[in-house]
């Protein structure tokens, strides 16, 4: 059998056949492995932005609640083993390896598998190997043609709807949510996020035909603030007060909302939850490279947003840190995706800019840095290019006063580049 590092050499290869929206391939597969993902119960988490941190709420509740549970999500930080996990550990290199000869041998050799494709049949029969009891599986791109739309879960989470892989999905709310409206199955109840009205309708629709219920965010069910941290959860049932959640800013607070609610209406029934389990649940959920602070005197934060409503999350939350801290200045590092809206992005963040550095992760995919550098819409602001991400990083810490505040954003690649950097060299994280 192949190694841990020639395995993962593999299946990055498999990225040289791109995306393929589509389900034949992977249903093929998953038959051919005994449709490992019919053997345990599922929660199907959808979205532009914030199914990462909603997957990640919803397995830390699940887990406090006693139950043994599987998380898929995409993509890793800083290693492949990340985005298949079991009762919060990653899935070990040698199951890795196992897995993927398995599969390798079960493949339809005329029939080539995308990444995500093997890596979505991997993560499904280790869960099965692992007798989970349920699984969270956050939806790789859009949701209809996507292959974790294989489930029959007992609950859909739609986070909400914002621009992002319009080249797959669609160029305007409307096409982009018409995607993610497919993974609303027959009678499973669906919960909404905030989204626009117009937008949320075209979820309702796709629920009425499927006889679905459906759970909106400030109409079923809402939150409501108390205080900087504190919140209090009010849905068709559940009221509880006081609750906290481990994840930083005032978004994570209408991700846990939407978590509830999902719980609430899909889960409760068939795995039941005591409040004691959703505060510890929420108090000691971790997801790496969201509005991560990893160091202070200079406060540097880590987020891998890469669309303007991500990026619209973290200005708010940048704001706050600054407007609280006199004298404060802002140093941006960015790196993102070439297939990004790169201009959209960046204006979020330009005003209050005070130096830019703009990089490039190590990725084909990424855009140059004089790709980046065009996208600049502010005539005074000279940004530094640093094409090495490491090099970049080092040069935002080299012009910080201690009262100042680094930010990293544009891509999780790059969030991952660094923290694995700094994982290396041993500096606390």
């Amino acid at each position: 059998m192949a190694t841990y590092p020639e395995t993962i050499d593999y299946l990055f290869s498999l990225q040289r056949f791109g995306i393929k929206l589509g389900l034949e391939a992977i249903t093929d597969i998953l038959g051919r492995l005994g449709n490992p993902q019919s053997q345990y119960a599922t929660l199907h988490v959808a979205g532009t932005n914030g199914k990462g941190s909603s997957s990640a709420m919803l397995a830390s509740i699940l887990q406090a609640s006693g139950y043994r549970v599987g998380l898929y999500t995409s993509p890793h930080l800083m290693d492949f083993r990340e985005r298949i996990r079991v009762q919060g550990s990653d899935i070990a290199e040698d199951d890795v390896c196992t897995l993927t000869e398995q599969i390798r041998q079960a493949a339809n050799p005329l029939s080539a598998l995308t990444f995500f494709e093997f890596t979505t049949a991997m993560a499904f029969r280790h869960f099965m190997n692992q007798q989970v009891d349920i699984a969270v599986v956050e939806v790789g791109m859009g949701g209809r043609f996507d292959a974790t739309n294989v489930l029959n879960p007992l609950g859909v989470l739609i986070t909400g709807i914002g621009f992002d892989h319009e080249a797959y999905l669609g160029e305007s709310l409307q096409e982009i949510a018409q995607e993610k409206a497919g993974i609303i199955c027959q009678t499973t109840p669906v919960v909404l996020g905030p989204m626009p009205e117009e937008i949320g309708r075209i979820f309702e629709a796709q629920a009425r035909k499927r006889q679905a219920s459906f759970f909106r965010f400030g109409q079923e069910f809402s939150i409501s603030k108390a205080g900087l941290a504190a919140f209090t959860y009010h849905g068709p049932r559940w009221t509880i007060p006081g609750l906290q959640t481990n994840l930083l800013g005032c978004h994570q607070m209408v991700n846990a909302g939407n978590v509830l609610a999902l719980l609430e209406t899909s889960v409760e029934g068939t795995y039941p939850i005591s409040q004691a389990a959703i505060r510890t649940g929420l108090q000691q959920v971790r997801w790496r490279g969201r509005l991560e602070v990893i160091h202070r005197d200079p406060l540097i934060i880590l987020d891998g947003a890469h669309n303007p409503s991500g990026a619209q999350v973290v200005i708010d939350f940048l704001y706050s840190q600054i407007h609280d801290c006199p004298g404060r200045k802002l140093i941006l590092v960015v790196g993102m995706m070439r297939d990004k809206n790169h201009q959209a992005f960046l204006r979020v963040f330009l005003p209050l800019v005070d130096s830019l550095i703009l990089t490039q992760p190590r990725m084909e995919r990424a855009a140059s840095v004089d790709e980046l550098n065009q996208a600049v819409d502010r005539d005074e602001l000279v940004p530094w290019l640093l094409s090495d991400s490491w090099d970049a990083f080092c040069q935002a810490k080299k012009i910080a006063n201690p009262s100042d505040l680094i930010c990293v954003t544009g891509s999780l690649f790059l969030v991952g580049e660094v923290l694995k950097r700094l994982t290396q060299l041993g500096s606390p994280t």
